[in-house]
């Protein structure tokens, strides 16, 4: 396969690496990726991450591993092992479905190679798509909230609602970000605030729970956050708190847009309520572990509740903005959303 570079996946001499998103921002640590239980540890241990950059790394791995020599059957296995790493995010399992029919082909170590770059590039082009109709909705001067992250580290391109965030503040609209650290593995503290560092985006990070006294105060003018499922219905799942922030805009009269993928939109899921939410490890709740070691506060014995995302039902979102265009909470109540979706 041709060498291929994002963010956070390269392949090289015919190799797959990923970013190690855990190591961020101290440390830039590549990971080697040479076969499926590899992939998955990184997967559920969120070394590789976001909805997109999931799908992807799996498509990617799936062709490598046919160039390799792999035959058809043991490829099938990996297919539906790998689809078993994250049930939330659907992209993974668009993703492999259009692997599985690559697989089915005559000559399917070509296909499949082709298909994988063809979903990197997709992807790619659905992100710039989503960044220029998104900038449209931001205001000159804006003070923009987001959660979680959905830049260039979780897609292949420059980001769901951050690359909304870096097209408008290209456009000089952005006058600040806050940036919820986004517990309990604070995602938004250790990479979006890096990554808005470098893309030169003004930012403040904040702990999730001072959004509410900031948007009491008049200080957040929208918020803008990703999707790992958008229901038929338009109920969105996405990184837990945002559900909480979606309750929190809509009680300040405050615009929550959703920006992702038509690839994330699943319209064989009818409601919030059928999205199944993945169930995390109590150690995560518990205590934090980084590039500085490990660190508990908790009792050892404490039952934990952990949820990886939580739902947003669709009456509190102002617009979903997609590739394919932006979804009115009018065109989610007339049922756009129980019919595929398109770029």
């Amino acid at each position: 396969m041709q060498s291929l570079n994002t963010t956070s996946l390269k392949i090289v001499n015919n190799q797959l690496w990923i970013l190690d998103q855990q190591a961020l921002p101290q440390e830039t640590r590549w990971c080697l990726c040479p076969d499926v239980a590899t992939l998955v540890d990184h997967i559920q241990a969120l070394r590789v991450r976001g909805a997109p950059l999931i799908g992807l790394s799996a498509s990617l791995l799936l062709a490598l591993l046919a160039e390799q020599g792999m035959a058809r059957e043991p490829l099938t296995l990996a297919l539906h092992t790998l689809r078993a790493a994250r049930p939330t995010a659907v992209n993974l399992m668009n993703n492999l479905d259009r692997m599985q029919q690559a697989l089915d082909m005559t000559d399917y170590r070509r296909a499949m190679a082709d298909e994988a770059l063809r979903l990197v590039e997709e992807d790619r082009a659905l992100c710039e798509r989503i960044a220029v109709q998104g900038a449209e909705l931001v205001k000159p001067g804006s003070r923009l909230l987001t959660h979680c992250n959905t830049g260039g580290l979780a897609t292949a391109g420059i980001g769901t609602a951050i690359g909304v965030l870096l097209r408008a503040h290209q456009q000089g609209k952005v006058a600040q970000v806050w940036v919820d650290e986004t517990r309990p593995l604070l995602q938004g503290g250790r990479l979006t605030a890096w990554e808005l560092g470098e893309l030169g985006i003004p930012r403040r990070l904040i702990c999730d729970s001072m959004a509410a006294s900031l948007m009491a105060q008049g200080q957040v003018d929208a918020v803008w956050v990703g999707a790992d499922r958008i229901a038929a219905n338009g109920d969105v799942a996405n990184k837990i708190g945002t559900y909480s922030l979606a309750v929190l805009a809509h009680y300040h009269h405050i615009p929550f847009y959703v920006a992702a993928p038509h690839t994330t939109h699943d319209p064989h899921c009818p409601n919030g309520a059928a999205i199944p939410i993945e169930q995390r490890a109590a150690a995560e709740v518990t205590g934090a572990a980084g590039s500085f070691g490990h660190c508990q506060w908790a009792p050892d014995d404490v039952p934990v509740y952990n949820p990886a995302f939580d739902v947003t039902p669709a009456a509190l979102i102002s617009g979903w903005v997609l590739d394919c265009g932006v979804i009115t909470p009018q065109q989610a109540k007339d049922g756009i959303f129980q019919r595929p979706l398109s770029a």
